[in-house]
């Protein structure tokens, strides 16, 4: 399948409320987790919050005001001048919407249910569209005026990558012109309770690949593209997906499924693992997830391919967490200068797991040195077995 370019990226995760503030602080390894007690009743875990200040959703779309929706804009308003001049190019009934969740306005509905059980009824204002999953997707097609074909993909972790990757398939199937691709994901008490109850979220921060990491830290992000059919500039090369469907919340031990869509992903870019220079782990620090994907990696990619998570950085923020890694690619993309490409460093306590195979883990500040194009690739799996990975690649 031909590639398509990401024209344009907007962000807000717990690094920042845009890629300018993020982009310094994913390179130098910081961490924007937060220690929250009580998040769940006497237990103190780390979140990865978005504590920059949300816009407010306009009045003419009110049945869509919730958190989530908020975030999506904040991501989407860097980069709404591009956006707008795409759609007066190539026309408002040319620009698909995709987009990924896992929990929309979960944490509205929370608070409307809150309030319903004081006062008897739903607060004012109170719309189902603010938790749909649609809602997402509804409201940014609605907030530009676009009429392409608009829905939302909810493959638990693996949403956001898939967003892209179905955003590249409709831009080559000539359904459309452009795509507003990409995911988001708030915190909420649904996920934080319901992770807990898995016993998967750890209380200190996540600390994935090592022998002693202790499950997830949770986060909430946004990360939109502008997904056009265009040449240069930093393309989405390949995709490679499987559906398991080995169990409905651990993955497949051997690691069978991730292996699956890596090497579809490889094959679909038309390039060998030894071609990439970075590998964005998956890497949720649990310890089912950490070692079937190290082998995975392993067998694939070998053990000298730059990898990290950067789920110590921004949490796992669910839904959102495949865009939100893709756009890390994308910035690291974007920053490549003279034949370097900078490396996210992998943070964690440096304790490898004897258990699991010693994969290149970024350690500290790296760039890798290329010719020709930069291509680096993403792997996200989902709960049920629902795996996908991306190459992009940048301009040689």
């Amino acid at each position: 399948m031909s590639s398509c370019k990401l024209a344009a990226l907007g962000m807000a995760n717990a690094l920042g409320g845009n890629t300018a503030e993020i982009a310094p602080r994913l390179f130098a390894g910081e961490s924007g987790l937060v220690e929250r007690r009580n998040a769940v009743p006497d237990r103190a875990m780390y979140l990865g919050e978005v504590r920059a200040a949300l816009p407010d959703i306009p009045g003419q779309l009110a049945r869509y005001r919730c958190r989530n929706n908020a975030l999506s804009l904040a991501a989407l308003r860097p980069i709404e001048e591009q956006i707008r001049a795409c759609i007066e190019r190539v026309g408002r009934h040319r620009v698909a919407v995709i987009f990924g969740t896992s929990t929309s306005g979960v944490s509205d509905a929370e608070a409307a249910l809150r309030y319903q059980r004081q006062h008897g009824d739903l607060p004012p204002g109170f719309a189902y569209a603010q938790l749909e999953f649609g809602g997402g997707a509804g409201f940014v097609a609605d907030y530009f005026g676009v009429t392409g074909p608009t829905y939302a993909i909810s493959t638990a972790c693996s949403s956001g990558a898939r967003a892209l990757a179905t955003a590249r398939s409709l831009l080559h199937l000539g359904i459309c012109d452009a795509v507003i691709a990409g995911a988001t994901d708030t915190l909420c008490n649904l996920t934080i309770f319901g992770f807990s109850a898995l016993q998967a979220v750890s209380d200190e921060i996540t600390n994935p690949c090592s022998a002693n990491r202790k499950g997830l830290s949770l986060g909430e992000a946004a990360a939109l593209f502008l997904v056009t059919r265009e040449s240069g500039g930093i393309q989405l090369l390949g995709v490679g997906e499987s559906s398991e469907a080995h169990h409905m919340s651990a993955p497949d031990p051997t690691g069978a499924g991730a292996e699956a869509a890596m090497r579809g992903a490889l094959a679909d870019a038309g390039v060998g693992a030894a071609d990439v220079l970075y590998l964005n782990l998956h890497g949720t620090g649990t310890p089912l997830n950490d070692s079937m994907e190290c082998a995975a990696v392993a067998r694939v990619f070998g053990l000298e391919t730059p990898c990290s998570s950067t789920k110590p950085l921004v949490g796992h923020a669910l839904g959102a967490a495949g865009a939100t890694e893709a756009g890390f690619c994308w910035l690291a993309l974007a920053a490549a200068r003279n034949g370097e490409l900078p490396l996210i460093p992998h943070r964690w306590d440096g304790v490898r797991d004897p258990e699991i195979p010693a994969i290149d883990l970024i350690d500290g500040r790296r760039r890798a040195p290329f010719r020709g194009r930069p291509l680096v690739a993403t792997n996200s799996f989902g709960f049920g077995g629902n795996n996908c990975v991306l190459v992009l690649g940048g301009e040689g």
